[in-house]
């Protein structure tokens, strides 16, 4: 990475090759080059801190007024990002969160990290068109635009390039560089961060790659470059969609697992001790987040739309992830049942809300597809999650604290997301029954996904 390299302005210390996220350092390797990140979300605001740290001024740019406004005022709204980190960079002059598309003017680099999600089972790229030409009336001559939102291949080449090239009159590849780097953000990790996260990174020619790579190098410690903007994009895809159906693969068979008396966790635990050949997946009440629910249809969709064919792994994925939910709500009615008592009426104790454990990220989340199933059927839905604070599940789900009292009170407690802030021997002794998707409790009553 430059920052751990001697360089013709300066030499940095090797011991800090990047600084760390809380930190803003006074003496970089990079001459204060300006930034434009647009979309300040779980995605954005950590690459705009990281390349704060790494001696960039960057402008964080969304059109959520509401988000902007609480960045500006040093509040961070994801776990991985401190609000520490933020102040810290605002009080340097070297962070500026906006909705005025007037502060992206001047940029040398500009990211874009908007969402691309699904509309009626097609690719909305509104948020990426809309990025191109709010970008497009700034782009200067020698500037480099980068896209990290995922979608499908040609992407970058068939819309963002054109757009860039119709609203500034310049030319991608000859007036300025435009390339593609998937992001690969995952929201709670603590092992693999923004800054030891190998990074894949494309141009849509030579200069733009070696441009496209020189960003990433202030940031990253490593770099993989790779022949074409499409082969960036698949790469993406790909390490979604080979996510996506091997939680496929052990959801269903959890399923008919149960139905023949076998556990599947312990299937799954043996078969992880084989050194080669084998990666561990473990079931759950559905996926979430705003990847494995939407990426891999981007790819079939592509696939169909260009090939005329269906890409039959991702469909089948889909099928059983998206039932997921109606699968978990079925085993609470059995669990009722068992003891002689109807969902309609029950009190029903959800414990977690987002997606992924420890976060408090609830896009997409399987959670609000059980809470409104049982609902739906009359139950007195209750959810406690110490993370998530937004509201993302029907205002007829209360919101409480797991409690002794809350569990004790509840006629069955189904573990949905197994945050470790949750006690779970204490909801174990205390519930009068436990249907847990996570196998974080064992006891005479609890029952496994």
């Amino acid at each position: 990475m430059r920052g751990a390299r001697e360089t013709a302005c300066m030499a940095v210390p090797e011991d800090d090759a990047v600084p760390k996220d809380d930190a803003v350092p006074e003496d970089v390797a990079v001459p204060h080059k300006r930034l434009a990140v647009v979309g300040q979300g779980y995605v954005g605001l950590p690459l705009a801190m990281q390349a704060v740290a790494a001696g960039y001024s960057v402008v964080g740019f969304d059109t959520d007024e509401g988000r902007t406004k609480r960045l500006a005022a040093g509040q961070s709204f994801v776990e991985d990002v401190p609000s520490a980190a933020v102040r810290a960079a605002i009080d340097a002059g070297r962070y500026e969160a906006t909705s005025d598309p007037a502060a992206l003017a001047r940029f040398d680099v500009a990211v874009i990290t908007v969402p691309t999600p699904l509309r009626e089972g097609n690719p909305d790229l509104s948020f990426i068109e809309s990025a191109a030409r709010t970008l497009s009336a700034h782009l200067r001559r020698g500037a480099t635009v980068v896209l990290e939102s995922t979608t499908y291949p040609g992407t970058t080449e068939e819309l963002v390039g054109p757009l860039l090239e119709e609203g500034s009159g310049l030319a991608a590849g000859v007036d300025f560089h435009l390339g593609y780097s998937p992001e690969r953000i995952d929201p709670g990790n603590s092992t693999w961060r923004f800054a030891n996260t190998p990074k894949v990174v494309s141009g849509v020619d030579g200069p733009s790659l070696a441009a496209v790579k020189g960003f990433y190098d202030d940031l990253v410690e490593t770099t993989v470059p790779v022949g074409s903007t499409r082969v960036a994009e698949l790469t993406k895809l790909l390490e979604n969609t080979f996510r996506h159906v091997n939680i496929a693969l052990v959801n269903e068979l959890a399923m008919f697992a149960a139905d023949l008396g076998i556990d599947a966790w312990e299937a799954i635990d043996a078969a992880s001790t084989k050194p080669f050949g084998f990666m561990p997946f473990r079931p759950g009440p559905g996926v979430g987040g705003h990847c494995l629910p939407i990426d891999p249809s981007y790819l079939s969709w592509r696939v169909k739309r260009a090939l005329g064919q269906s890409f039959r792994f991702v469909e089948l994925a889909n099928d059983v992830n998206d039932h997921m939910p109606d699968y978990v709500v079925r085993r609470v009615i059995v669990s009722l049942n068992r003891r002689k008592q109807a969902v309609n009426g029950s009190r029903i104790l959800l414990l977690g809300l987002a997606y992924k454990r420890n976060t408090s990220d609830a896009r997409e989340s399987p959670v609000v597809a059980v809470a409104d199933r049982l609902l739906a059927l009359g139950a007195d839905v209750r959810a406690a999650d110490p993370h998530v604070v937004e509201a993302s599940v029907s205002e007829r789900v209360r919101r409480v604290e797991c409690t002794p009292e809350e569990v004790a009170a509840a006629d069955l407690v189904v573990l949905l997301t197994d945050h470790d802030d949750f006690d779970y021997d204490m909801v174990a002794s205390t519930a009068a029954a436990v249907f847990d998707t996570r196998h974080r409790m064992q006891g005479p009553t609890v029952e496994q996904l």
